[in-house]
């Protein structure tokens, strides 16, 4: 029985885009590697961006500062 947990920053996921998800790593686990489908499970994970770092800063940060005009 696969278990498959994927983790995304909590920023406007769609329930609609949580079900595609869901469906492509299910069915790619069973075209990959002939798992069976009703047996495999997918959790997502929704993590706040303060509390997702890369880099030694959080994704609050990095994204502030993406957004900010460039001079």
């Amino acid at each position: 029985m696969p278990y498959v947990n994927v983790k995304v920053t909590k920023d406007g996921v769609t329930k609609e885009q949580k079900e595609e998800i869901i469906r492509g790593v299910t069915n790619l686990l069973r075209d990959i590697l002939g798992k069976n489908p009703q047996t495999t499970v997918v959790v997502i994970d929704e993590v706040e961006t303060d509390n997702w770092g890369i880099g030694g800063e959080t994704v609050t940060i990095r994204r502030a500062r993406e957004k900010k005009p460039q001079q």
